[in-house]
């Protein structure tokens, strides 16, 4: 019966936020109406919602969210060729569980793992 899945991830900025998303990753802002306090994007048929948290110590962050790819190669050399800081631990590699995965950190620390099945 469950079709979907759309994380909320706590944001203390929302222009910060919508820009690091829409410029960087390529997502677009979804909401029909400007909350001031909630964000709603997409890329692909990927979205992830937003909550202002202004109080958020981002070194204690532990938001995290795992999106699927399939073309995780082209979207990495993409992102690098735009500087996009990939995590330090987090560049492309292929795991033992039949992944290739990389992560990025958002400017709130919410980590974003990329992957795709072998």
């Amino acid at each position: 019966m469950l079709t979907e899945i759309h994380p909320k991830l706590p944001m203390r900025n929302k222009n910060r936020t919508m820009n690091y998303y829409m410029d960087t990753l390529g997502f677009r802002n979804i909401g029909d109406v400007d909350y001031p306090d909630y964000l709603m994007l997409e890329k692909d048929s990927v979205q992830i919602h937003f909550f202002l948290f202004k109080g958020l110590d981002p070194k204690e962050n532990y938001g995290q969210v795992y999106i699927r790819c399939n073309d995780i190669d082209h979207f990495y050399t993409a992102l690098l060729e735009q500087n996009v800081a990939i995590h330090p631990n987090g560049k492309l590699t292929v795991k033992p569980w039949g992944q290739k995965e990389f992560s990025l950190l958002d400017p709130d620390n919410n980590l974003l793992t990329f992957g795709q099945s072998l």
